[in-house]
């Protein structure tokens, strides 16, 4: 996000400023006028902070303020008036401008009003992003942790398609988090309060799978002794987790098929038609379409099940979350094992991020066990090819810049105030260096 956008049809001024900007260190664009502001606006996103002359060729600073207004009335607004402007000024203040300045003006008040209004801006910010993580942690559902772009989207989606009836496909490596997604999803729809039924295909003999998913009648079969409710029939109201669903037999891929399209099943051994009240959500780690084409999957079913995808991101594509998700497991572990959670080492701290995890999140929960039992990490092996290697000075500076803070806000709960001291930094100084490595201290909240 750009700090400052400035819009003035006199280009001696645009110049002017964008000198004494480049000295107080303000990143900011300069327009010649409001439409070329609004079309960088409509391109790619709001800035901190505008700062206009009033009286421009075609749309007015006025109607630019009115316009930027619309889409965020939070974003600050700065007008620059000549002397005949003071009454359009005022009339723009209660209209919401941040404030207006006179020409001719010095640089110095320019800057000093501009970084009020960016100050601003920025607690303006972190209360929406504080409201935003207040109203996460109050939704139902597991939590899913982490602050890396691709989770951000992850966790926006669920909030879309959650409470549908939507079926959806789960794709992710093993030990990547599908079942707390499905149980998220779950848990965050109108069928929360049936049940969560989950099968894991891989694991369900060929020659029974059609009993375990659609249940049999007494004698349907030799060692049918009694009548057996399956999964479809005891996640009725809820919702069905299929696991691994690519190592379901091509017979049963036929019949799921049909189950899926029409809603109904028969109990193996009986023709009676039971209708269906649940929302299938299968999880994956191939490539069904892949598959598909191969003639390992059918064509058909995956095309039914591809209605909504997620794609759940492997640990080492997210880096930046593992010191967030080591400290949530370390501390679920503590408390599981009656021991203390002590916080980790920066060596500790650099092998978990020099780690590939092949196991993904669930390796890195074990290592979190393993931790808290043993006090040491211990089987993480050597880094591997993949993982990311520091070569220059400002690379390592910056990684090690980056895990202190982290690791900081890990001893103190996500306590700004306490890592300030600890640091012994500014406020601004810590924010700023947390905003340029995405940090969010509402991570490290036990």
């Amino acid at each position: 996000m750009c700090d400052v956008f400035f819009i003035d049809d006199e280009s001696d001024i645009r110049i002017a400023i964008e000198q004494s900007f480049e000295l107080a260190d303000i990143d900011a664009k300069f327009f010649s006028s409001a439409e070329d502001a609004l079309l960088a606006i409509k391109q790619d996103k709001l800035p901190m902070v505008v700062v206009t002359d009033i009286c421009l060729p075609g749309i007015s600073g006025q109607n630019l303020l009115s316009s930027i207004h619309h889409q965020d009335s939070d974003v600050p607004v700065i007008l620059i008036t000549g002397h005949g402007d003071i009454s359009m000024a005022v009339q723009a203040m209660h209209d919401g401008a941040y404030d207006f300045i006179e020409k001719p003006f010095a640089p110095e008040r320019l800057i000093e009003t501009v970084n009020r209004a960016i100050e601003r801006r920025k607690l303006t910010l972190e209360n929406q992003q504080l409201k935003r993580s207040l109203k996460a942690s109050q939704t139902l559902g597991p939590r899913i942790i982490g602050e890396t772009n691709s989770i951000i989207a992850l966790r926006d989606t669920i909030t879309h398609v959650a409470d549908t009836n939507a079926d959806i496909l789960l794709f992710g490596e093993t030990g990547t988090g599908k079942e707390l997604i499905a149980r998220s999803l779950h848990e965050q729809s109108s069928r929360r309060e049936k049940n969560f039924v989950a099968v894991n295909c891989g694991a369900v003999p060929e020659n029974l799978i059609e009993s375990e998913l659609y249940g049999h009648e007494k004698g349907a079969f030799t060692g049918a002794d009694t009548k057996r409710i399956g999964k479809f029939e005891h996640a009725q109201g809820g919702t069905l987790f299929l696991d691994e669903i690519e190592s379901m037999p091509m017979q049963a891929q036929i019949r799921l098929l049909r189950v899926l399209q029409e809603r109904v099943i028969e109990r193996v051994g009986s023709n009676e038609l039971i209708p269906l009240d649940i929302r299938v959500i299968a999880a994956t780690k191939v490539d069904l379409k892949k598959a598909a084409l191969e003639g390992n999957f059918r064509q058909d079913l995956y095309y039914r099940l591809n209605i909504v995808t997620l794609d759940i991101p492997p640990l080492r594509e997210r880096r930046e979350d593992i010191p967030a998700l080591f400290h949530h497991f370390l501390l679920v572990a503590a408390a599981r094992y009656g021991k203390a959670a002590t916080a980790l080492p920066q060596s500790a701290l650099q092998a978990l991020l020099s780690h590939d995890w092949p196991g993904n999140v669930r390796e890195l929960r074990n290592a979190a066990e393993r931790y808290v039992l043993l006090g040491k990490l211990s089987e993480l092996g050597e880094q591997s090819n993949n993982a990311k290697v520091l070569t220059s000075l400002a690379d390592q500076v910056a990684e090690y810049e980056k895990s202190l803070i982290d690791q900081t806000l890990i001893e103190c709960s996500g306590s700004i105030k306490d890592a300030m001291e600890i640091l012994n930094i500014p406020r601004k100084t810590l924010y700023d260096k947390m905003q340029k490595y995405q940090i969010n201290k509402d991570n490290y909240k036990d």
